[in-house]
Order: C-alpha cells, then structure tokens, then sequence
C-alpha cells in the first residue's frame, strides 16, 4: 500500500508542479490548444489577454499547492492539520470536476482521465495516511 500511495503523491505532485510552471510562465497557449483545443488567437485581445492571466494565475496556484507538498510532505504524512489540509485541497479539486460534470456536461477523454486518476490518489492517499496520522496522534 505504501509504494501505491507514493506513487499517486508523487506523480499527482509532479504534474502540479511541472503543469504549474509550465502553463504559468512558459506555454499556457500550448495548454489551450491541447486541453481545449481552443486557439487563443481567435480570441479578441481583450479576451485573450484576460483569459491568459487568470490562467496563468490559477498554474501559479497549481505551482504552489505542488511546491508545498515537496516541502511538505512529511508533514502530510505524519501531521493531522498537513493531511486534512492536503486532502480537502485534493479533494476539492475532484469534487470541483464532478460538479463541472453534472453542471456543464461530460469533458473530453483527458479530463476524465485527470478524474479518474485523481479520485483513486485522493482515495489511497487517505486510507494510507489516515493510520500513519493516527499513529502519530497516539504516539
């Protein structure tokens, strides 16, 4: 069980942090393009200027939730407030699709698999974790 959780932290981790630089300060028109297949060009320059910078801001969200977890993460493992921290931000992002889902209508196949991918990490991560807070918490 340890080496699964491991692997959905890091992995869930490094995307954040890679996905979050990438799109906040190198090619967040490469993202639209392959998220959304959407150019940005095609937008009006007050659109697109607009639409860049709140996305922008949300990768250097990204970016920081990831960073903290690196800088973290025995914390996460060990400390009840690091673990519901991370686990209601992990959460939050899961719960934050399903809505999009039911509201605005089924995402194309890489945002389901982003779903998928993050429901079972959210998952193992909390009954991995959950013995070692309350170990901690006893000890």
């Amino acid at each position: 069980m340890q080496l699964v959780n491991y692997f959905f932290y890091y992995f869930y981790v490094g995307l954040l942090i890679v996905a979050g630089f990438w799109g906040a300060f190198i090619n967040p028109e490469f993202d639209f393009g392959l998220l959304f297949n959407l150019d940005t060009d095609t937008l009006t320059d007050h659109q697109r200027i607009n639409v860049l910078s709140q996305y922008r801001f949300l990768r250097a969200i990204e970016l920081g939730f990831g960073t903290f977890a690196i800088l973290f993460v025995r914390n996460i493992f060990s400390k009840k407030k690091f673990n519901r921290l991370f686990i209601f931000i992990m959460s939050a992002g899961v719960l934050s699709r399903i809505v999009s889902i039911v509201m605005d209508g089924n995402p194309n196949w890489l945002m389901l698999f982003f779903l998928g991918f993050e429901l079972v990490g959210v998952l193992v991560i909390i009954f991995y974790s959950r013995k070692l807070v309350i170990q901690n918490v006893i000890a």
